[in-house]
């Protein structure tokens, strides 16, 4: 018999080719969040923005985001994640482009609403068009690490981009960036990503039910982001956030009473979908602290530059680039997505832990070069797990539902987490100062308090891992094997197929 290099069949290379596809999209909305913090004060000098409204800037693409991640995820699942995969790209784009030629406050924030409901619309089925693409446990584990390193690691790659065009040309080319991108995105998209057709319209579309949830995921968002600037308790936040939780409320006996909802209730019964929304909700407040927080350190405490501060963050993105490359995969198929997720959360803890123990002149080597890795190392190590358990147990047709409902865990908690910590570490700074501290030590006083709230909430995603996920993973562990068997069986009898072919 002659040896032959088998290469992987067309339909397995597509696949891969469509992970890459749909990561690139979500490169672009990651890149987006945060490259626009860069140019903020070229932006407000030349369209003459006053403090309080440049945050409006950033506002408009959050509450648009986050309020439309729910509607588009049960879209796709209804029309066809392709279908809306590929509409969210050409938004996002259009909208990119009119961000780069606005001339004036008001159309460059109305622009980044739409741009808000374009990357909703791409980034709410990426994860059920992952989900449905790799069916095996361990391609899926390959798939997610990928998924991860892109919507964790690209903050980072945003901060030296936005750096770069800012200072070598202006902050237009922050959007127009995105042109090329979105135009290749939806050519591969269209070429690559699989049809489908969704379980259609037939019985009609709860339109009462998803205005209700997008009108209450936005009203949600604008409460949190107005914390920061009127206060937890301002009427602002108050009225806005009671009225979120009313909205949410209605939305809820809706869903309960009509023929068709846009959100079928069975699948808040899935225990692993809600639960690891749950623990993802304590991690990515312990993160965004990070990220953010730790950028306002290095640039007005250690006086860093913005491409400065993107390189500052290069062990956090290089570390979850080296786990995503499959050492992530491999992790979770010999110890379990389990024990692999509380590592993680615990190695977060140790870095959040170092960066508290940093001041006005600590040096990057050793203490904040460790500090990134170590929190690289633990969020590398713990979101593909959280990813994994999520989507188990989720049956095909709710797929798009559940990548939204995962998305949405991830922005609300963020911004409520954004606007607690960056409170907090306001607040604590403003009290040093006025006890005479310097406005260094009075800055790194601050951050430190928040950086802790950051540890002590990963540390409440911990309790809540062991009481509510690892029960259900102990239950559900064997079933799965048992349910994967089939699958393995039939991949080796085609690989056997190939083999016979090529010899």
């Amino acid at each position: 018999m002659n040896i032959v290099a088998l290469s992987p069949p067309p339909s397995d290379r597509r696949r891969w080719f469509a992970l890459g596809v749909v990561c690139l999209a979500q490169l672009m909305i990651v890149l987006d969040t945060t490259i626009v913090n860069v140019a903020l004060p070229s932006i407000q000098r030349d369209l003459h923005f006053a403090q309080g409204n440049l945050t409006w800037v950033i506002n408009a693409f959050l509450i648009a985001f986050g309020g439309f991640l729910l509607l588009a995820g049960r879209l796709g699942d209804l029309l066809g994640r392709r279908r809306v995969f590929l509409s969210g790209v050409v938004v996002f784009t259009l909208a990119s482009a009119l961000c780069g030629t606005a001339s004036s406050q008001g159309l460059l924030i109305a622009a980044r609403f739409i741009q808000g409901i374009g990357g909703a619309l791409s980034a709410s089925v990426i994860l059920a068009i992952v989900v449905t693409e790799f069916p095996l446990a361990a391609d899926r584990a390959k798939a997610m690490s990928a998924y991860v390193f892109v919507a964790v690691a690209g903050g980072s790659l945003g901060l030296l981009a936005g750096g770069a065009l800012t200072q070598a040309l202006n902050w237009h080319w922050i959007f127009f960036v995105n042109l090329p991108i979105g135009v290749a995105t939806f050519a591969l998209g269209r070429a690559l990503l699989p049809a489908d057709s969704g379980s259609g319209l037939r019985a009609g579309v709860d339109w009462l039910g998803s205005t209700l949830v997008t009108v209450s995921l936005m009203t949600a968002v604008y409460a949190i982001v107005q914390a920061t600037s009127h206060g937890w308790g301002s009427p602002q936040v108050l009225g806005f956030g009671a009225l979120a939780v009313a909205l949410m409320g209605a939305f809820l006996a809706v869903q309960a009473r009509v023929a068709n909802p846009i959100m079928p209730l069975r699948i808040l019964r899935l225990r692993g979908l809600v639960g690891s929304s749950a623990v993802r909700g304590f991690l990515v407040p312990g993160m965004y602290s990070t990220f953010f927080l730790g950028t306002l350190y290095l640039e007005h405490v250690r006086h860093y530059s913005a491409l400065q501060t993107g390189l500052a963050f290069l062990p956090w993105t290089v570390t979850v680039g080296i786990l995503s490359l499959g050492i992530t995969a491999r992790l979770i198929a010999r110890l379990g997505a389990m024990r692999l997720l509380l590592a993680g959360l615990s190695t977060v803890i140790v870095g959040l832990a170092l960066l508290v123990s940093t001041g006005p002149q600590t040096s990057f080597f050793p203490t904040i070069f460790l500090a990134y890795l170590t929190i690289g190392l633990g969020i590398g190590s713990s979101f593909t797990p959280l990813l994994t358990i999520a989507m188990a147990d989720v049956p095909p047709a709710d797929a798009g539902l559940a990548s939204g409902i995962v998305n949405v865990s991830q922005q609300v908690s963020g911004a409520l987490g954004l606007a607690v910590l960056g409170t907090i570490a306001t607040n604590h700074s403003r009290a040093l100062e006025a006890q005479g501290h310097s406005l260094a030590a009075s800055l790194v006083g601050g951050y430190h308090l928040a950086f802790a709230v950051g540890a002590g909430s990963i540390a409440a995603g911990i309790i809540t891992t062991l009481i509510v996920l690892r029960p259900l993973v102990r239950r559900t562990a064997p079933a799965a094997e048992a349910a994967a068997q089939p699958l393995r069986l039939r991949e080796r009898e085609r690989l056997a197929a190939l083999e016979r072919e090529a010899a």
